[in-house]
């Protein structure tokens, strides 16, 4: 199975330059807790609520502090043509729950979720990928 068949496509996207509480209201409206961040058709980053609350909240930033000043900008993604196999492994390994999702000429077409994953494919990919998500460290760690 391709990660175009079992990925989320309507996906919403927060811009660098909008607010932190902007984002926040577009993650509580949306139900979700990750946003990616686009400028200009490309994807720049990602937020999350918990970007929101370690480098925004416990950094002192208030709600106007922009989106750039807290997202991640090392986006890691995988393209719309992969096996979701594949991308189940990485997800694990890099310890992620979602990620976006993009075309050969890099745009933004989705988003996958483990959820996405166990709803359309064996369950036994996805329970290996959250167990190694769910050990502690990682390189996605907040600080910085």
């Amino acid at each position: 199975m391709k990660v175009k068949e079992a990925m989320t496509r309507d996906v919403r996207v927060a811009n660098p330059d909008e607010t932190v509480q902007q984002a926040a209201r577009m993650m509580a409206s949306l139900d979700t807790g990750v946003l990616p961040v686009g400028d200009k058709d490309r994807l720049v980053g990602m937020i999350t609520d918990r970007d929101i609350a370690i480098r925004g909240v416990a950094q002192g930033k208030g709600p106007d502090a922009k989106v750039r000043e807290v997202m991640t900008e090392d986006v890691k993604y995988f393209f719309d043509d992969q096996d979701v196999e594949e991308v189940t492994q990485n997800m694990g390994d890099i310890q992620v729950r979602r990620l976006p999702v993009v075309n050969r000429d890099k745009r933004l077409v989705g988003i996958l979720s483990l959820g996405d994953i166990a709803t359309t494919h064996e369950g036994i990919a996805t329970a290996e990928a959250l167990n190694k998500i769910s050990r502690p460290g990682g390189e996605h760690t907040q600080t910085g």
